[in-house]
């Protein structure tokens, strides 16, 4: 047999494997669940679209909000790099990264605040008025849920940076953040594309 061979056949060391970090492991189950739950109201938005006895209908009165799409998407490679900068104990570059996707996070969050404002007030268009709004309402509304908590643990996150208490040690957790806000992106895209794309 060959030392190539041996190698093969020989069992597992202790160094070949390691568990996966527990917070990883638990926002991946996190996601998993979460992700079903949007499939649920994606479902719903697409089955009840066009079915609507009265109006508004998405295609009178919903406007293509690309401005804050682009700004959400991008804080994706702002926590990215704001990640990666904390493993290299580059704090300052983590704080101005980590702040910078709080600002893109809240600047979409507005866009939409201000959109159902002008649904409302223009239009009105409320979760009761037909079945557009009820799904419309529930599907944007979850995934703004979404943003919420999100914006809400990276400026508690922020706080204790800026206070000096994030360092190297802490990368992991905050991986496990960055790994939610990815989650959060990622839907959008959905939530766009069904809403704003397939729904009109």
């Amino acid at each position: 047999m060959t030392s190539g061979e041996i190698a093969a056949h020989r069992p597992l060391g202790a160094g070949d494997w390691r568990l996966p970090y527990k917070g990883t492991a638990g926002m991946v189950s996190l996601i998993i669940a979460e992700a079903a739950v949007f499939t649920i109201f994606v479902v719903a938005y697409l089955f009840y679209v066009g079915k609507s006895l009265s109006g508004p209908t998405p295609r009178e009165v919903l406007e293509v909000p690309v401005f804050f799409t682009i700004c959400l998407l991008s804080s994706s490679l702002t926590v990215h790099l704001a990640a990666k900068s904390l493993e290299r104990d580059a704090r300052a570059a983590f704080l101005g990264l980590w702040l910078g996707t709080i600002a893109l996070g809240g600047a979409f969050l507005y866009g939409t605040a201000m959109e159902w404002r002008r649904l409302i007030d223009e239009h009105g268009l409320t979760i009761s008025t037909n079945l557009f709004g009820t799904t419309y309402y529930s599907l944007v509304g979850l995934h703004a849920f979404h943003v919420v908590v999100g914006l809400a643990l990276m400026i508690l996150v922020a706080l204790f940076a800026a206070a000096g208490r994030v360092g190297e040690e802490h990368s992991a957790r905050v991986g496990t953040l960055a790994l939610y806000w990815h989650f959060v992106d990622a839907v959008w895209v959905v939530v766009f594309t069904v809403v704003y794309v397939i729904g009109r």
